[in-house]
C-alpha cells in the first residue's frame, strides 16, 4: 500500500483527481503567470502537487521551461519563481492521487524529450489498462521515473509519434490505446493539443482571451484569467490549436448515447460557477436539492447545506420545500489537505478543525442537513453529532446522491466496496450508523434530469459501468 491510499481515508470525502490548463499565446506574450492563475482557479481539483510548462514558440526547438512540487498552487510558486519561465506556449496540473504515490516525482506536467523533440503533458482521469500498456512498454526498453500512468500515456504518445506525421496524430493512434478516463492537453514545440476520453468521464473546454487559447477543466478558469468561453471539447475527440486555428479531429467519439460523464463533476467535484458541457453544475445542485424536497420531505425548521458542495442543494431544498434555507456551518478555508492530523490521542478533532457549528443557528431546532454523498459515514456521524451538541433537536439528513455501492475506476476515489457504508446496510441500518432522526437520499432516477439528459456513469450506483472494470482493484497501491 502506498501513501497516497492510506491519506484518502483521513476524510470521509470523495476527491477527484486533477485539474489541467494549456494556453497558446499566437501574440508571443508569457504565459506562465495566466496558467498559474488557471491553476489557482481549478485548486479544487487537486490540492497534493502542481506543476507548470511553458515553452517559447519561436526559439529554440524543444527547450521547456518547467517547475513543479508538492503542496498547493501558492504554496509551490512562490514569489519571483515565475519570472524566468518565460514562453508563449505552456501546460499546467493540479494533482490528487488516486493511483501512484503522493510524491514530488509524479506531479505533473510530464516534461518528455524524445528523437522527435519534446511533449509536456498533464492529465485528468485514471486508466484502466494502464499495467499492460505500461509491460508493453517496459518489454521494448522503456525506463520509467514516475509511478502514475500519465507516463504511461506520454511514452505511448512519443512512440506514435515516430510513424506518425503529426504529433495530434500520435496523440489520436495512442488515445485509440487507453482505456478509461483521461482528458489531456499537451504542449508540443508549436502546437497546443487537447483530447478527452470518447466517454467525456472528465470535462475539458476552450477558451479564448485576445489572440490566445485556453484548454481549462472547467470554465470557471477560464472566467478567472478574463477569457470567453468558446466551446467543450467533445468526448472522444482530439483538438489541435495553432496560429492557423483550431483543427478538429472526432475519428474516435462514440455515438452520443454510449457516452458517460461523471455525475459527481455536477454532484461535487466542480466549482458551482462552471458550466460542463452546456449544463450549470449550479443549476444541477438546485436541482437536486428540489428533488430530494419532492422525494423525501420532512417538517423542520431550517434546511442546511454542508460546505461547499452541500450550499446550492440545500437552497433548491429550501426553495421547493419552503423551509427556510439558513447557515450552520463555518467553515476554515486556510485547512488544505495537508494540515498536520491531530493524534488519535489528543481532543483536537479532524472535521472541527475544518468545520465548526453556529450554535445560535441551530438551537432549539429541528434541522435538516444536506451534503452531497456519504462514504464510509465517518464524517456524517461526526457532523450530526456536533448539530446535536450545538442545540438542534432533530437532525434530518438528506444526501444529493444515491447510495454508493460500487467502486470507481476512472479517476474517483470510491473505495472497494467492504469500505461503503451503503453495503450490505438499508438506509434505515445507516441512520441509525450516523445517529439521525432520517435518512433520505436521491433517487436514482434523477440523475438524468439533473444532467439535462447528458449521458451519465452511473457505475459507483448500479456496478454498470460504461467499459469492463479491471479484474484486479490496482488503485492507490499499484506502482506505476
Amino acid at each position: 500500500m502506498n501513501d497516497s491510499k492510506v491519506n484518502h481515508a483521513d476524510f470521509d470525502k470523495l476527491q477527484e483527481e486533477c485539474g489541467v490548463f494549456g494556453m497558446y499565446d499566437f501574440d508571443g506574450n508569457d504565459v506562465a503567470s495566466t496558467i498559474y492563475y488557471g491553476l489557482f482557479a481549478l485548486q479544487h481539483r487537486g490540492q497534493e502537487s502542481c506543476g507548470i510548462a511553458v515553452s517559447e514558440t519561436s526559439g529554440p526547438k524543444g527547450k521547456v521551461s518547467s517547475y513543479k512540487g508538492m503542496g498547493l498552487v501558492n504554496e509551490v510558486f512562490a514569489e519571483g519563481s515565475l519570472d524566468n519561465m518565460k514562453g508563449d506556449i505552456g501546460v499546467g496540473h493540479v494533482r490528487y492521487s488516486t493511483a501512484g504515490a503522493s510524491t514530488r516525482e509524479n506531479a505533473q506536467p510530464l516534461v518528455l524529450r524524445y528523437v522527435k523533440g519534446t511533449l509536456a503533458l498533464a492529465h485528468n482521469g485514471n486508466l484502466i489498462n494502464a499495467p499492460e500498456l505500461r509491460k508493453e512498454l517496459e518489454y521494448t526498453g522503456a525506463i520509467f521515473q514516475t509511478t502514475i500512468d500519465s507516463e504511461v500515456i506520454a511514452y505511448h504518445i512519443a512512440r506514435e509519434r515516430l510513424v506518425s506525421q503529426t504529433v495530434e496524430g500520435a496523440v489520436k493512434q495512442a488515445a485509440a490505446k487507453l482505456k478509461g478516463a483521461f482528458s489531456l492537453v499537451i504542449m508540443s514545440p508549436r502546437k497546443l493539443i487537447g483530447a478527452r476520453d470518447p466517454f467525456g468521464f472528465k470535462p475539458l473546454c476552450i477558451g479564448k482571451r485576445d489572440n490566445a487559447y485556453i484548454l481549462a477543466s472547467e470554465t470557471c478558469a477560464l472566467e478567472t484569467i478574463g477569457a470567453e468561453y468558446v466551446r467543450d471539447v467533445l468526448p472522444g475527440e482530439v483538438v489541435t490549436i495553432t496560429p492557423e486555428g483550431i483543427a478538429s479531429d472526432t475519428s474516435l467519439c462514440l455515438p452520443k448515447g454510449q457516452e458517460a460523464r461523471c455525475i459527481f463533476e455536477y454532484i461535487y467535484f466542480a466549482r458551482p460557477d462552471s458550466h460542463i458541457d452546456g449544463v450549470s453544475v449550479y443549476a444541477a445542485r438546485i436541482k437536486a436539492g428540489r428533488f430530494l424536497a419532492m422525494d423525501s420531505l420532512v417538517e423542520a425548521d431550517l434546511v442546511v447545506g454542508v460546505p461547499e458542495s452541500g450550499n446550492a442543494a440545500a437552497l433548491g431544498y429550501s426553495m421547493e420545500s419552503g423551509i427556510p434555507y439558513g447557515t450552520a456551518f463555518v467553515k476554515n478555508g486556510y485547512v488544505g489537505r495537508t494540515f498536520i492530523k491531530p493524534k488519535q490521542s489528543s481532543r483536537e478533532s479532524s472535521v472541527k478543525v475544518k468545520l465548526n457549528v453556529l450554535q445560535e443557528s441551530v438551537r432549539g431546532k429541528r434541522v435538516i442537513m444536506i451534503d452531497d454523498s456519504i462514504v464510509r459515514g465517518t464524517t456524517s456521524d461526526r457532523i450530526v453529532h456536533m448539530l446535536r451538541e450545538a442545540g438542534a433537536t432533530e437532525v434530518h439528513v438528506r444526501i444529493s446522491s444515491p447510495p454508493f455501492l460500487w467502486p470507481c475506476y476512472f479517476g474517483t476515489d470510491i473505495p472497494e466496496r467492504e469500505q461503503l457504508i451503503a453495503y450490505k446496510r438499508t438506509v434505515d441500518d445507516i441512520c441509525k450508523v450516523i445517529g439521525a432522526d432520517s435518512l433520505g437520499y436521491l433517487d436514482i432516477k434523477r440523475l438524468d434530469e439533473m444532467a439535462e439528459g447528458l449521458p451519465i456513469c452511473k457505475g459507483c450506483f448500479t456496478g454498470a459501468y460504461p467499459l469492463e472494470p479491471p479484474a484486479e482493484d490496482i488503485r492507490g497501491d499499484y506502482e506505476r
